[in-house]
């Protein structure tokens, strides 16, 4: 299942490019859109099952530890690999501000321990704003430099009528490939989580831990690999807009969804530890985001402070 989830993870990242290129869409504006939701479907779909059963308590521990991991375990690795992950968008303007807000919203939201239709409805409104404005913000697709590594070189062809003919057009394999990449990372990461979850189960590991852990690093399993390999190729952009749109996802459309068929109850654990764990953890990537580097030692200290996060939550510490 690893297999399929690195290999689809190729997919999804060479397709989106593709497809970005076609419409003169800067990588970041695909890594929070189509890979964003495509490698967070997971999350979603593990959260809906849970609130069907009756384990709403499982929807924001997964929403949370997911979000945890996907800054401070997933960039972290990114950044430790690449070494420094350098990114040439802007991010002040807007998505850094939306990060911090989706998760104010989030922590306004749960700061009872439920999450009721209500809450559900403005948790998928922020999202939808957040998606809309980001989709039709043109400031990065204008005098954006393509970077070298893009499948396909565009900016180093000679400009002939037949190159300009096939700008704009999407081959029907590209479009293939990314719904196979999509569907690679949610079944490969699915079969992750029903085996990690049996091995927690099997020792005797309350559910709120098991989401808050294992089914959060399991659903953040396609965000982690589709992250370092495109890290590992240079696409920086693809690598950490990946993570912003995932976590914005994750902590309103992921808990918003959910809350519209039942109303959803935050465990103490994600309360007490979770929640305080992702104000730091978004602060603090932002605050990287912000500088537009990211540098080897501080990956270092994301993945140290994951580390304590864990030990933490299993009482270690």
């Amino acid at each position: 299942m690893l297999a399929v989830l690195v290999k689809s993870s190729d997919l999804l990242v060479n397709s989106s490019e593709k497809i970005g290129l076609a419409f003169k869409i800067s990588p970041f504006i695909i890594g929070v859109t189509i890979v964003a939701i495509g490698t967070s479907l997971p999350e979603l779909a593990s959260s809906l099952v849970a609130t069907l059963r009756g384990s709403t308590e499982v929807v924001a521990a997964n929403a949370v530890g997911s979000s945890i991991a996907n800054i401070l375990l997933i960039v972290g690795l990114a950044a430790v690999f690449a070494r420094t992950l350098v990114v040439k968008r802007n991010l002040i303007d807007l998505d850094a501000p939306m990060l911090i807000t989706s998760g104010a919203l989030f922590l306004f939201v749960v700061w009872d321990k439920t999450i009721v239709f209500g809450e559900g409805l403005l948790l998928l409104a922020g999202f939808f704003v957040y998606l809309l404005y980001t989709l039709l913000h043109k400031r990065d697709e204008e005098g954006e430099e393509m970077p070298d590594n893009l499948p396909i070189k565009v900016h180093q062809r000679k400009k002939t009528k037949k190159t300009k003919k096939k700008r704009g057009k999407i081959e029907f394999k590209t479009i293939a490939y990314l719904v196979l990449g999509v569907f690679g990372l949610v079944i490969g990461a699915n079969y992750v989580i029903v085996y990690m979850t049996k091995i927690a189960e099997h020792f005797g590991v309350p559910d709120s831990l098991i989401a808050i852990t294992a089914l959060a690093v399991g659903t953040s399993l396609p965000e982690l690999v589709v992250s370092i390999k495109a890290a590992l190729g240079k696409k920086y952009e693809l690598a950490l807009g990946n993570i912003f749109g995932s976590n914005i996802f994750n902590i309103l459309l992921i808990a918003g969804v959910p809350a519209l068929f039942r109303t959803l109850v935050v465990d103490d654990l994600t309360y007490s530890v979770g929640l305080p764990v992702l104000a730091i953890a978004t602060l603090l990537f932002v605050i990287s985001g912000i500088s537009k580097k990211i540098h080897i030692w501080e990956g270092a200290m994301y993945l140290l402070i994951y580390i304590l996060f864990m030990l933490k939550l299993i009482g270690v510490l």
